[in-house]
This record gives structure tokens, sequence and C-alpha cells, in this order.
């Protein structure tokens, strides 16, 4: 009983200085090539606990976590494809999380992360511009983050080759934060 008080009181700190996001204008989504023609693809369920004040950058910080077999392609044949092992392997591994280790402003409403993305069970160091806009109580942030899908065993075996399935592939992220 102890171990399980003492991680609830570690984790209220991060807790407490999360912001609500707003679902209904907030996406993780991504564009890939296949046979040269861009596909894009969204996934439909994230939890984000996110604290970010544009004044503060540096004191920033996201930890979000994406529910893998909520992807949503064009079609179902698709989605049912992306779930299975070669690519997303959803029963395996059912989310995949990025947590940053910093953000740095860049001028303007321009930022820099750094942080860790897991898909997979692989996880991998990325960095990425974004930009922050606040409007009417919220502060929307916007941006890409180029990964390689291979690098994250995303397409194996026959899949692995980037003839059909281009590697590079722009995860597109828009997160709506209610103020503080």
């Amino acid at each position: 009983m102890r171990l399980i008080t003492a991680l609830t009181l570690a984790t209220l700190p991060v807790l407490a200085l999360a912001q609500p996001i707003d679902a209904a204008k907030s996406q993780i989504g991504f564009t890939m090539k296949q046979l040269n023609v861009p596909v894009d693809g969204r996934f439909k369920a994230f939890n984000a606990n996110i604290d970010f004040d544009p004044a503060k950058a540096a004191a920033g910080r996201a930890d979000i976590t994406i529910q893998t077999g909520s992807i949503a392609l064009p079609t179902r044949d698709a989605e049912g494809e992306a779930k299975k092992k070669e690519w997303f392997n959803t029963t395996q591994f059912p989310t995949a999380r990025f947590v940053t280790s910093s953000i740095k402003p860049l001028g303007g409403d321009r930022y820099q992360f750094s942080g860790k993305l897991t898909i997979k069970g692989t996880t991998r160091d990325v960095s990425a511009p974004f930009t922050a806009k606040s409007t009417g109580g919220q502060t929307l942030v916007e941006g890409v983050l180029p990964i390689s899908r291979t690098a994250y065993k995303i397409g194996e075996g026959e899949w692995a080759d980037d003839g059909t399935v281009a590697d590079a592939v722009q995860i597109k992220f828009k997160v709506a934060l209610n103020g503080k």
C-alpha cells in the first residue's frame, strides 16, 4: 500500500501542472507515400499531459501517449493491415509515446522540442520545430516531426524495402491547450 501511495504522490506534481487539451481541436496525424502517392492518416485516440507557457518555454514539458490501434487510414483494409505484426503490431504494442527532454524558444511564435519517441518498443531521440499561438484562451501548438518508419520497425519483412512504401513519414501534430 505504501508503494502505491508513494507512486501516486510522485505523479501529482506532473498532473497538477498538466494543461487540459481541447480534444475536438487537437489531432495527431501523419503523411507517408505509397508508390510515391501521399497517403494521410491519423490516430483517433491519444492522451496528452502538457505544461507549456510560451513566456516560459524552457520550463515546458509534454508526455503524449497514442493508442496505435486507433489508426485511421483511407480504407478499412489499410487500417487492418497497419495493425498487423509487420506494421504497428497493436496487440503487442498498443501505445506509442513521446516525452520531451527540452523545449527552447526560436523567436516569435517558434520553438524547438527535443525528446524521446517510442514506437513498437523502439525508442529514438527526436527533435523538431513547432509554433505556439495563443488565441481566445487557448494555445494552439502545431508542428511536423519527420521520422524514418524503418528505424521504428514499422513495415518489417517484405515491407522493410522502401520501394512500395517510402521510409520517410511526416508526423503532423496540432494540440489545442486550454489556458493556464
